[in-house]
């Protein structure tokens, strides 16, 4: 790693913690209705809505109310697509979208997964991309926080049949704590000079004349072939370029914050126009992880032990440096086939210190490969450089750090439900290995538990293994790989992964525009989301219906050093240990064909 690197690290690292403090303290106190004034302006929302603000919910109704909503919001989104080039805010007139796009982009933005098949510039209407897609920001990441909160109640309560209420819990999480910090993160990104307007597009002269070749068309408007069947080529030029316009800023900010992740441009977060300058790509990589590690404080302030927070917080650094650490050095390795091109200079020098393919030259090596890191330890799938021009093992972080059910700070809410279901499973183990019954926070982890555990891990491997094997067996799974032989396995494989792990980046040398990856990876969202979030609920319920039990002399401390270890392994160990074979026929693969 370069001496910018480590900085960049570190600088990184100590933003964060002094950000997300402040911030866990505050979700903590919006989430328990303590902030002043706030309960007027709700109850006139809830009387609107014929909302009960004082009836709390079982941990079923509670999973219904949460369905119902996000199956409404797959509705509205895919209705807004499919009916766009009827309604306003379309200057550019973008016509109606297929209908299994439509569909797979409806389930993706609901699910928080912001997986995009399509360019956003050069299909989406401005009104479908704020009603629709920008909404979904907001409330799929609502979701994920409020589901959260509920399982830290199920902590916290004792002989209780409810975890809250899940409208109220929505109402708080969107109105006080996403939607205040996403307009002053929208004000800075103007700032920067991320677009923001109605405009339609311009085109603009270029300061040099491009020359380029286009196949011929003919009446039918098919190309024009010669005698050898190759399409007949003509010479073009051109002075001008279209720059697309359009709210971006708005958009940008709960995508970075939400760790939705879904660009308003196809380019993403390595468009000038979403990612400007430096600083922007300083804040935006904060951004993501922000609500992750502030929930962390706020679960350690809930539970009344802010230590258990350190203690998940920890766990959760540790991967995470050690990713990105991984990332960065196999970046600037270079690629060493490049001295089979019978070139004699050192492929560092050939390079610039290691491997810019794919990478903006704004960002250079370490803040792409941290970026990278970032954005799949959490569920944001935002991008400032190709992951499919990434090195084997430089590719294969990412591609882990989704494997691991991305609980390294992970999604808004998703994360730390994730990283505590892996923590009940490490004190069942701890549990089996001394010989007592399994205790967390207080609360005995019995079978019920267990089953709940065991289904929320297990569903995201299932979906991606089996997504894989169907993908790679199929003629249309097959038809969509750019890149034959090891590295389209792995295009394959991160597709599936991303997708049921509601990541929503991609190796992007899939094809993956098609019906079949369409209904395919839409089938994965869905199911990846809620095959976890249902069972989080059930094991929310169950523990909050339980007596806590008094801290004896036997009780395993699940705040110290010991317990940080038994965490990180029962998550490297059950969460990897699924992939190990599907990661040796890609990424490993490549890696020693490439190194040979």
């Amino acid at each position: 790693m370069s001496t910018h690197g480590w900085t960049l690290l570190a600088a990184y690292s100590v933003v964060l913690l002094l950000l997300a403090f402040p911030l866990g303290r505050y979700i903590a106190t919006v989430m328990e209705g303590r902030l002043p004034l706030a309960g007027r302006i709700e109850s006139a929302l809830y009387r609107l809505c014929g909302v009960k603000a004082d009836s709390e919910m079982g941990w079923l109704q509670y999973a219904l109310a949460i369905l119902a909503f996000n199956a409404l919001g797959v509705l509205a989104v895919y209705a807004l697509q499919r009916l766009q080039i009827w309604l306003p805010l379309n200057p550019q007139g973008m016509a109606n979208v297929t209908p299994d796009s439509s569909f797979n982009t409806a389930i993706s933005f609901v699910t928080n997964t912001n997986w995009q098949g399509y360019g956003g510039e050069t299909t989406m209407s401005y009104l479908t991309q704020m009603l629709g897609l920008a909404v979904q920001n907001f409330l799929s990441a609502a979701t994920g926080i409020v589901v959260v909160v509920a399982l830290i109640r199920g902590f916290a309560r004792h002989t209780a049949k409810s975890i809250g209420n899940a409208w109220v819990d929505l109402t708080r999480v969107t109105l006080w704590i996403l939607l205040p910090i996403s307009f002053v993160y929208g004000l800075f990104l103007v700032q920067q000079g991320v677009v923001q307007n109605f405009d339609a597009y311009k085109d603009v002269k270029t300061l040099e004349v491009v020359h380029y070749q286009e196949a011929t068309s003919g009446p039918d408007g098919q190309p024009v072939k010669n005698e050898k069947g190759e399409p007949v080529m003509e010479d073009k030029s051109t002075d001008t370029q279209t720059l697309a316009m359009g709210p971006v800023a708005s958009q940008e900010a709960i995508k970075m914050l939400g760790t939705n992740g879904g660009g308003f441009f196809n380019a993403n977060s390595a468009h000038p126009f979403e990612n400007p300058t430096a600083l922007s790509n300083f804040v935006q990589m904060l951004s993501i992880f922000l609500i992750p590690a502030a929930l962390c404080f706020t679960f350690g302030r809930m539970v009344q032990d802010q230590r258990q927070g350190w203690s998940v917080l920890i766990a959760m650094f540790v991967l995470f440096v050690a990713g990105a650490i991984t990332a960065m050095h196999f970046e600037q390795m270079g690629n060493p086939q490049l001295k089979a091109l019978g070139v004699d200079q050192a492929p560092s020098t050939l390079q610039a210190g290691g491997n810019m393919e794919g990478k903006d030259v704004r960002f250079g090596i370490a803040d792409s490969a941290l970026f990278a890191t970032i954005t799949t330890d959490a569920s944001c799938g935002a991008v400032n450089a190709m992951h499919d021009s990434f090195t084997p093992l430089g590719g294969m972080v990412p591609l882990v750090n989704m494997q691991l059910g991305e609980v390294v700070f992970g999604g808004v809410g998703t994360g730390l439900y994730g990283m505590l279901v892996f923590a009940i499973l490490a004190v069942f183990i701890a549990g089996l290995m001394i010989g007592r019954t399994p205790e967390y926070l207080g609360k005995k982890i019995e079978s019920y538990e267990m089953k709940m555990t065991s289904i929320a891990i297990l569903v995201t491997p299932l979906l991606v293994l089996a997504g894989t094997a169907i993908a790679v067996m199929s003629e249309a799974g097959r038809a969509g790989i750019a890149n034959p032989g090891v590295h389209g396995f792995s295009e394959i494989l991160y597709a599936l992964t991303s997708a049921a792990n509601n990541n929503g980046s991609a190796f992007a040398g899939l094809s993956a525009n098609t019906p079949f990856y369409n209904v395919l990876l839409a089938v994965a969202m869905w199911f990846g989301r809620f095959g976890v979030i249902v069972p989080v609920l059930a094991i929310a319920g169950s523990l909050a219906a339980k007596k806590r039990i008094a801290v004896t002399e036997g009780t395993m401390p699940t705040h110290g050093p010991l317990f940080v270890v038994l965490l990180l392994g029962t998550v490297l160990l059950v969460g990897l240990l699924n992939y190990v074979p599907a990661l040796a026929l890609g990424p490993i693969v490549e890696h020693l064909m490439l190194w040979k």
